[in-house]
């Protein structure tokens, strides 16, 4: 009895097929762990697209769940919090799709998954860590981080030198001069503004997801996790996160609002785009670029 269950699909083919599969392409998308941890996600993942019965399957997602755990204790402890939250979210699937009401319990285990998400990450930020709030974080993030330099050297208003002394400022010291850690008030006004955006709207989402809102306010969390992702997303490409947010998300519209959800597709093609095209050199290179560096 339990193996014809776990091996039963789903009735619903519409949308719940649809979250399905734009799970199976995040996997896709980004192979992880070892070879053969890597090597079974692909097939099962591959697997899922093909074969409907495979896809909607309780056991697919079990097992997809316990693959992505193995990445993570192979790994530990892993950075990638992407990584967590796909291993939760493929158990969610697989809890769901062996319930009666399938629908109705994997939209409330998205919101409650994208809650919790944002919510722990406003207490790490706002409580746990003090070098979040005075701007250390992004100060040295936006320094650092190649994916930021872009950003750093056209709205910081920095130059390439400027950026590379204060990338070498910031490495352990060394025999010799210590070159200089440039600021601008771009700079800073760009650190502090991407400090508290951040904290604000994450705390928004965990809120309005957290609280089992209907009508108006019940939109308004999908209003603020689609605007999360696709401002966030277009200057910080991690691709992983952004796409299980997009279908978490998705996962928590009424299969009826067929202009949400395809408002959420849209988005999450864009965090595709953004990971895959550098839109922000583009910009550099052409107008953008131009008037920053004539503006006084």
């Amino acid at each position: 009895m339990w193996i014809k269950k776990l091996t039963t699909p789903a009735s619903d083919p519409g949308a719940l097929s649809f979250v399905l599969r734009l799970t199976a392409i995040i996997i896709l998308l980004r192979p992880m762990g070892p070879w053969w941890i890597s090597f079974l996600l692909l097939g099962i993942a591959v697997s899922t697209l093909i074969f409907p019965r495979i896809l909607h399957a309780p056991a697919t997602w079990y097992v997809l769940a316990l693959l992505v755990a193995g990445r993570i204790i192979e790994d530990w402890p892993l950075a990638d919090n992407h990584i967590y939250l796909l291993a939760y979210w493929c158990l969610a699937i697989g809890l769901a799709l062996g319930s009666g009401n399938v629908i109705t319990v994997l939209g409330r285990s998205s919101r409650l998954l994208v809650g919790l998400a944002f919510l722990f990450a406003v207490i790490w930020k706002g409580v746990l860590s003090p070098d979040y709030l005075d701007g250390r974080f992004f100060r040295v993030t936006y320094l650092t981080d190649p994916r930021f330099e872009n950003l750093t050297t056209v709205v910081g208003n920095f130059t390439i030198d400027q950026l590379a002394e204060a990338r070498e400022y910031l490495k352990p010291p060394s025999d010799g001069a210590l070159p200089r850690l440039h600021n601008t008030p771009s700079f800073t006004a760009l650190v502090y503004f991407s400090t508290w955006w951040t904290i604000l709207i994450e705390a928004l989402c965990a809120f309005f997801f957290l609280v089992p809102f209907r009508g108006r306010f019940g939109i308004a969390r999908h209003v603020l996790l689609l605007t999360f992702c696709v401002t966030t997303y277009a200057l910080a490409p991690v691709l992983g996160l952004g796409l299980i947010l997009l279908t978490m998300g998705l996962a928590s519209v009424d299969p009826e609002n067929h202009l949400l959800r395809t408002t959420y597709f849209t988005a999450w093609l864009l965090v595709l785009a953004y990971y895959m095209i550098p839109w922000v050199g583009f910009v550099i290179d052409g107008v953008g670029y131009q008037w920053f560096a004539t503006a006084p």
